[in-house]
């Protein structure tokens, strides 16, 4: 959602605004190392221009400057998509309720297979998110 959020803006980037705001943000330290390389990689491979770099990078400042850090010491394995388990892995560590993402793998895993290993996490797309009346996470 970072990348479509600073680099497209539309619904994503309405969504962060709120996130940042009204909630807490937490990233981990494996997160951190793909906001870190996932910018110049989509450069390199020619999917986003200079200015949407540049913009991208600003946004990701933005939003790690204003997180916590906590590190996982639970590996998951909820998600088809491997690699989206280091996001599940941070909600777990971070006691976090809500995870708003536009990440398919994310928003279609089964409800009671999530219910087992992090009871009290909603995942949510951003245009979901920006319908919930918001309170303090």
């Amino acid at each position: 959602m970072l990348i479509s959020a600073f680099v497209f803006g539309g619904i994503p980037e309405k969504a962060i605004k709120k996130a940042f705001s009204r909630a807490e943000i937490w990233v981990s330290p494996q997160l951190l190392k793909e906001y870190r390389d996932t910018p110049v990689e989509l450069r390199v491979e020619g999917k986003i221009t200079d200015a949407q770099l540049r913009s991208l990078l600003s946004g990701i400042a933005a939003f790690v400057v204003n997180a916590k850090v906590v590190v996982p010491k639970t590996k998951l394995f909820l998600c088809r998509d491997k690699e989206d388990n280091t996001v599940l892995e941070c909600c777990l560590a971070a006691d976090a309720n809500l995870l708003i993402t536009g990440d398919r793998d994310l928003l279609e895993i089964e409800q009671t297979k999530l219910k087992t290993e992090i009871p009290k996490l909603k995942i949510v797309s951003p245009r979901t998110f920006l319908r919930r009346p918001m309170r303090k996470t």
